[in-house]
């Protein structure tokens, strides 16, 4: 059996909490703070092959602080 590579995860650029990795309905993966719900955009795949490459994809954004971050009352 082949194990996945970790994928590091640096601090909420907004808020220094906790990322996750989020996938959802089982074709799209995200990056969302366990605090602030600030988030990256999502990214869609088809196969597992295309699955690890937008769980990297998405970190890589998280990491640089490419977040989308929604304050009260917007």
């Amino acid at each position: 059996m082949i194990e996945k590579a970790m994928i590091e995860l640096e601090d909420c650029p907004c808020c220094r909490g906790a990322g996750m990795i989020v996938h959802e309905g089982g074709w799209n993966v995200q990056v969302e703070c366990t605090v602030c719900g600030a988030h990256t955009v999502y990214l869609e795949y088809e196969s597992e092959p295309e699955k690890e490459q937008a769980e990297r994809g998405v970190a890589r954004l998280w990491n640089m602080g490419k977040v989308i971050k929604q304050d009260p009352g917007e």
